[in-house]
């Protein structure tokens, strides 16, 4: 059977402006966290569009958690690369983040022009418990679904130690627990087998697509060397210039070069979802750099969870409060925060756009490897621990603001624990639980009935 004439036809069906439009669509509706955004581009693409089948959607979504980065935003840069070459997967990706970087932008800026006033306090006051609870809920959905034997409650039980008790380094944590799952995958292939259906489980089979499940890969999608090393080398220029250019302006001490630097390496560490890099982020932004505190790191976490795109779109407002605090331009606050606020996106996504640009064609004729899922199991299991840690510390921050020694916040422990009983007990969303609990906050602060420290 000859299918020489087949693999371009299916995707010149659909217009690159339809695709421009739809993804710039997802980008303004993307809420709900990842499982979320899977979910709409699964009804979008598979269900009423059916430019791609189930099963190809399926076998992308794996392997791109399979891969360091945000999964559903890589996705979306597979499916636009998969139906129209490098600039549809370009174009998939960048307008899946560009509005959410967009309304953060604004959103910080509102928040260090204004965070002074006691609305604003009382908002985020109330918000700080509530994003404790939110870090809970991620600990226990991924623990869930991730800790099915006792040998892997081990490693998460390892993983909290590890960061909570030794202050072992994030990226030390993540290499042995990939080397932990290595080993089990060898000798205790059952144990490490991850979950099947992942953030897509229970999604519903769709009619014949324009993809197919038997469609021939597009030319475009054939692994070759040289397309391999010309990936390679785009992407190293597309890194060394920015980075160079930082340099050679500010200096390699100066906030926008570490950014870049510090940035680069978080991209490279989120295997398992925004949450499970939180605590690298943190532990660099807060603990090593000093460009903003454990308080305004928690506010961008809520910031970030009521706003379209990934969570790890919080590295913008990471970069915008390190560069308003630290890295004022010509005088002005605003023009250094907005700088350093791209400069930590671009650092961040590159590594996304070159894993499935470079990767893709080898994806697309490549099926499930044990050797390469049992690491990752490995890892989403320190990740548990890990995510526990984060909690724990945001919980100790909040509800005891004074320190262990003194009294606890009374408000803040009754407003995360309704926040955290919605969350796990009647599955509210996460944007109506935020804005109850930022209502909360504020209604305690002007009435008097909580006073705002000075």
């Amino acid at each position: 059977m000859h299918t020489t004439s087949h693999p371009a036809a299916p995707t010149d069906a659909i217009r690159f402006r339809d695709a421009l439009h739809f993804w710039l669509k997802l980008g303004f509706i993307s809420f709900g966290g990842p499982a979320g955004q899977i979910a709409i581009m699964h009804q979008e693409l598979v269900e009423r569009r059916r430019w791609i089948s189930e099963g190809r959607f399926l076998h992308a979504l794996n392997y791109c958690m399979l891969l360091p980065g945000p999964e559903a935003q890589q996705l979306a840069t597979y499916i636009g690369w998969l139906l129209h070459r490098a600039p549809g997967g370009i174009a998939a990706g960048v307008l899946f983040v560009l509005p959410s970087l967009l309304i953060l932008i604004g959103l910080s800026w509102l928040y260090m022009a204004l965070g002074n006033l006691p609305l604003v306090a009382g908002l985020f006051y109330g918000i700080k418990p509530a994003v404790t609870a939110l870090v809970l809920q991620a600990a226990w959905r991924v623990g869930s679904r991730t800790l099915k034997h006792p040998g892997l409650w081990a490693i998460a039980a390892c993983a909290f130690i590890a960061i909570a008790a030794l202050s072992l380094p994030f990226p030390l944590i993540i290499l042995l627990a990939a080397l932990a799952g290595w080993l089990g995958g060898r000798f205790l292939p059952a144990v490490f087998k991850p979950a099947t259906g992942g953030h897509a489980a229970g999604l519903g089979a769709s009619a014949p697509a324009l993809i197919d499940d038997h469609t021939p890969p597009p030319p475009h999608a054939r692994f070759s060397v040289a397309g391999l090393a010309k990936v390679a080398v785009v992407g190293l220029i597309l890194w060394l210039l920015p980075m160079g250019l930082l340099a050679a302006w500010q200096g390699w001490p100066h906030p926008f070069t570490q950014m870049g630097w510090f940035f680069t390496k978080a991209a490279l560490l989120t295997f398992g979802g925004a949450y499970a890099v939180l605590p690298y982020v943190f532990q660099g932004a807060v603990g090593h750099y000093g460009w903003l505190n454990s308080g305004q790191m928690m506010d961008g976490l809520a910031l970030g969870e009521t706003t379209p795109g990934p969570l790890i779109m919080v590295v913008a407002f990471v970069g915008f409060v390190g560069g308003w605090q630290h890295a004022p331009l010509a005088g002005h606050a605003w023009l250094g925060a907005s700088l350093a606020a791209f400069i930590a996106t671009w650092f961040t996504f590159l590594p996304s756009f070159l894993f499935v640009l470079a990767g893709g064609p080898f994806i697309e004729h490549s099926h499930g490897k044990a050797s390469l899922s049992a690491p990752l199991t490995g890892i989403t299991a320190a990740v548990v621990g890990v995510i526990a840690n984060l909690a724990l510390f945001f919980g100790l921050h909040t509800l005891w603001p004074k320190g262990m020694g003194h009294e606890p916040d009374l408000w803040s422990i009754l407003i995360m624990t309704a926040a955290g009983i919605a969350l796990l007990r009647y599955k509210a969303g996460v944007i109506p639980v935020i804005l109850v609990s930022a209502a909360a906050g504020a209604l305690l602060t002007l009435t008097g009935w909580r006073i705002m420290p000075a």
